[in-house]
C-alpha cells in the first residue's frame, strides 16, 4: 500500500506529541484527505485550523492538491516575523 509521511513542526509538533507519522493514500488522495486521516487518527489534530498551511515535498500547497506514494506532507503552523 502507498504511504506518505506527515510531518508537524513547531506548535504542531507539540500538539500531536510527535514530529511525524505515516498515512496510508491512494492514487486520488489530496493534502486535505491527509489532514483528515491525521484529525482522524490523532485526538490532537482537531485542534489544528481548519486550512493549515501544507506542503508537499518541500513546496507551499493548497489543500487540494494530490499526494502520491513516498511524498512528504508538512502541516505548518503560521509564521510570525519580527
Amino acid at each position: 500500500m502507498a504511504h506518505v509521511t506527515v510531518r508537524f513542526f513547531a506548535r504542531y509538533a507539540e500538539l500531536m506529541g510527535r514530529d511525524t507519522m505515516s498515512i496510508p493514500v491512494s492514487d486520488s488522495t489530496t493534502v486535505a484527505d491527509v489532514l483528515e486521516q491525521v484529525r482522524d487518527t490523532l485526538p490532537a489534530a482537531r485542534d489544528l485550523p481548519a486550512r493549515p498551511l501544507a506542503a508537499v515535498n518541500l513546496r507551499q500547497v493548497k489543500l487540494d492538491a494530490r499526494v502520491r506514494d513516498g511524498d512528504e506532507v508538512a502541516l505548518l503552523p503560521p509564521l510570525a516575523g519580527g
